[in-house]
């Protein structure tokens, strides 16, 4: 699954963004030196989200929203379309 594939599941299952997440983790304490852990505990406790999408998260939490070109542009399953994540929800993405 892609690294937005994640996102856009977590918002499915949510109904919030990544960014409204990132505003929640703000307000919670959370931000780029928090270790993954607190974060993951929290996503697990308040929203029932496995550590597989919880890592998704902690890595815009921690380290915004660029992510490594490794997978961009590639088939597989991992792949993305841009290293750029869409942060502000899956229906307002825009066509690339």
């Amino acid at each position: 699954m892609s690294f937005q594939a994640y996102l856009d599941n977590i918002e499915t299952k949510t109904g919030l963004t990544p960014r409204q997440f990132l505003d929640l983790a703000t307000e919670k304490g959370f931000g780029p030196q928090t270790k993954a852990t607190p974060i993951l505990e929290w996503l697990k406790a308040d929203y029932d989200l496995s550590r597989g999408y919880g890592m998704a998260l902690v890595h815009v939490i921690t380290k915004g929203p660029q992510i490594s070109a490794k997978h961009v542009g590639t088939d597989g399953a991992h792949a993305d379309a841009s290293d750029t994540l869409w942060l502000d929800g899956k229906d307002t993405k825009p066509a690339l």
